[in-house]
């Protein structure tokens, strides 16, 4: 849910940096700031989501039980 306010957030601030129209300076600069800052979260968590399906434990996980081999002498 979150990912995706930001990615429109930034969407939004990317179209009003291309279009044509004229922003005081210090606005311009702000906006800037703020884009960016919205590109390295919106990387931070696209990086956790990644490593958390890298990492994701098993979904069953076995106790540490010895298991039975059958004697070859049989």
């Amino acid at each position: 849910m979150m990912k995706k306010v930001i990615s429109k957030i930034s969407q939004a601030l990317q179209v009003i940096l291309l279009a044509p129209i004229k922003l005081p300076g210090k606005a311009l600069n702000i906006i800037k700031y703020i884009a960016l800052g919205l590109g390295v979260v919106e990387t931070v968590l696209d990086d956790k989501v990644k490593k958390g399906e890298e990492e994701a434990p098993p979904d069953q996980v076995l106790p540490n039980k010895e298991r039975e081999v059958p004697d070859e002498t049989e």
